[in-house]
Order: C-alpha cells, then structure tokens, then sequence
C-alpha cells in the first residue's frame, strides 16, 4: 500500500491500520451484500454491528446494567449544551471545574441556561495543572459536578478518576477516553466525541447512569434529550451507521491488544519518551504542563522562538510527521499520541527533536 505518514492531530487521528484495511475491504461489500455505508439503520445486519459495538464497550469498561451506552451526534460540543439543556434549569447551579480551553467553553454554554459555578482553580495561573481532589470544594446546591478530563489544548490531564462527593459527576472524556481503565462508579455522565480514541468523527459515545437519565425525563424532547435516544436504541434520527460500524472495530481492536490496562501501559511508555526527549533537552524545549498533569495523550511544548517551532514543523512534515503545530490559540507544538499512534512515530519525533536541537541550539 501507499506509505502512510505518522499523523499527530489531535483529531481526527490515527486509526489503526488494521481497522483501516479491514473497513477497506467492507466498504465495498459487507457479509457479501452491500457496502457497509449503504446498509439500513433499521436492518439486522446493522442492528448486529449496533450490538456489538455497545457490547464491546461495555466489556472494555466493565460498564453494569445501571448505565446505558448512547451514540449520538454533533460532537462534544453538543454536550455542552445538552448536558445543561437536561439537568439545569434557569435557577439551578451547577459546578464546572476549568483546567483549560474546553472546560471553558463548557462552562460558558451551560451559562445559557442555568447558574453554573466556575470552579477556576488553576487556569488564573496558566493553564498547565490540574487541582488534586482536596482542592475541590463544590456548592452546596449543585445539580452535577462537570469537568474535562483532558485539555487537548493545553496538553493537560487528570491523574485520577474526580470524585463528585455527592454530587453527579460529569465528564468530558473526548481525548482520553479507552485509554486506561477507569472507577466508572465515579460517574453519572461521561461523554466522548469519537475522534479520538474510538473511531472516526461524527459519533458522540455517552455512558450515562439510569437514575440520572430518569431525572431529566419530560425536559427536554427529540434529539435533545437523552431519554429519546435510550428508548429509540440510539435511533430517534438516523444515526452515523459508518461511525458506529468503525467503533466496533476499534474496540474489537483493542480488545485484541489486551483491553485498556495493556493500553495503558502502550500509552504511558510513549509519552515517557517524549516527555524524556524534553526533560533532557537542557531547555532547548520546554513543556506546558505540570510534571503532575502532563497529559499522556497531547504533549505540548515551546521551542526557543515562534521562528524556531514553525521551522521545526516543516522538517517534520518532510520526514512524513504532520499535524505538530499546536492550536491557533495557543501556538507552540503539540504531539498528540493517542491509542493507535505507534511507538515508532514517537520515536521518529525524539529523533527529529534531538537532531533539531543539535543543530539550533
């Protein structure tokens, strides 16, 4: 096949090539009928990929019958509002802990429709940790407790699974999600745009507990509301059948791979490296994050000058490495190594980091 380049976006991302050269094959015909994107959301071969997919999920997270497994549409983003559209009203509080970008904007939707408390800990600093849990002095009337998991801008993430207390706890877990186990006990909500870790954009897995899923009933209606997607089996619209599909198959995937403790070891020896490659750089790079935040899914870093990062991206890209500069709003680089980034490609990097730098610096 054409040579493949090693893909650093932090979204969509790297799928694994296995996936990628299987769907190839069903794309044209899937179980020797039509392709897999023509099939009908209402036919059994499609509902048997719908299962298996949310099967796969389950036995991934250990997810219990007191939880149901939703695909939805319109991204995290969407979330931003549904969560509130569905549990706040007008005068309820709830507490949205900010570390970075998308915390923000969470917490700037939800201001829309109810009285959110921002819980803005760490971001009056810089936005490079996160609060460890004794830090977290949530409201007394709050509805839920929301948080990001992972700041993909910003290259920060939580340690540790966040204890809401009494409190629903709420999670954005688009940019980690699948890669490492987690207390999902913890949670009453957790949402992930797919594009990440579970397979291509346009699908929005959420994992949510059925007391909290009753509570909003009559809220809201249609595609807005939760309730309509857990009695319509996902289904009140036509639902991403392609996305679904390839969600399957990643899990399968990873399921191969030895499940998410053997993708969380996969992962944290990845990230070792590269933070490595900055530790040891003599502060030629130097990473945004808090050694105890460091995310191990988007390391971010600066070179000397702006000349130098952008200058280093443009021999990477000729060496086959792209998607190193990092967001508009926040410049330098950003290296994100999700569950299906090989370790090759991170050591392509160290290798293009310290021949940059010996020659720079």
């Amino acid at each position: 096949m054409t040579s493949r380049v090693f893909n650093f976006y932090s979204g969509p991302a790297m799928l694994p090539l296995d996936v990628l050269e299987r769907a190839r094959a069903e794309i044209v015909s899937f179980g020797g009928g039509a392709s897999v994107m023509e099939i009908s959301h209402r036919s059994a071969e499609f509902m048997a990929v719908l299962g298996s997919a949310e099967s796969r999920l389950r036995s991934l997270f250990n997810i219990s019958d007191s939880y149901k497994v939703l695909f939805l549409q319109g991204g995290a983003t969407l979330q931003f509002s549904m969560v509130p559209m569905n549990f706040l009203s007008e005068r309820e509080s709830a507490d949205y802990v900010i570390t970075g970008t998308w915390s923000q904007k969470a917490y700037k939707t939800a201001c829309e429709f109810g009285k959110p408390n921002a819980l803005d800990i760490t971001v009056s600093n810089g936005a490079n940790r996160v609060p460890v849990q004794e830090e977290l002095h949530f409201s007394e009337n709050a509805r839920y407790v929301h948080y990001v998991s992972n700041e993909t801008i910003d290259g920060v993430e939580f340690p540790y699974d966040l204890d809401g207390s009494e409190f629903p706890a709420i999670c954005d877990a688009s940019s980690n999600i699948l890669s490492r186990p987690i207390d999902l006990e913890k949670y009453a909500l957790i949402y992930a745009g797919a594009q990440k870790n579970i397979g291509p954009s346009g699908v929005t897995v959420v994992i949510i507990r059925n007391d909290l899923l009753e509570s909003c009933r009559g809220r809201q209606s249609g595609v807005l509301s939760y309730n309509s997607f857990a009695d319509n089996l996902s289904m009140p619209n036509t639902p991403n059948t392609w996305g679904i599909y390839m969600i399957d198959l990643v899990c399968e995937w990873l399921q191969q791979k030895g499940g998410l403790e053997a993708a969380a070891v996969r992962n944290a020896e990845k990230a070792r490296l590269l933070y490595s490659a900055i530790d040891n750089s003599d502060g030629f790079y130097t990473g945004n994050a808090e050694l105890s935040a460091r995310s191990k899914m988007n390391v971010t870093f600066r070179l000397p000058s702006e000349a130098m990062e952008i200058e280093f991206c443009t021999e990477a890209e000729g060496k086959g490495m792209i998607g190193l500069r990092g967001h508009r709003s926040v410049g330098g680089i950003r290296a994100s190594i999700y569950n299906a980034f090989p370790f090759e490609g991170v050591e392509w990097l160290v290798e293009h980091m310290q021949d940059f730098a010996r020659r720079k610096g």
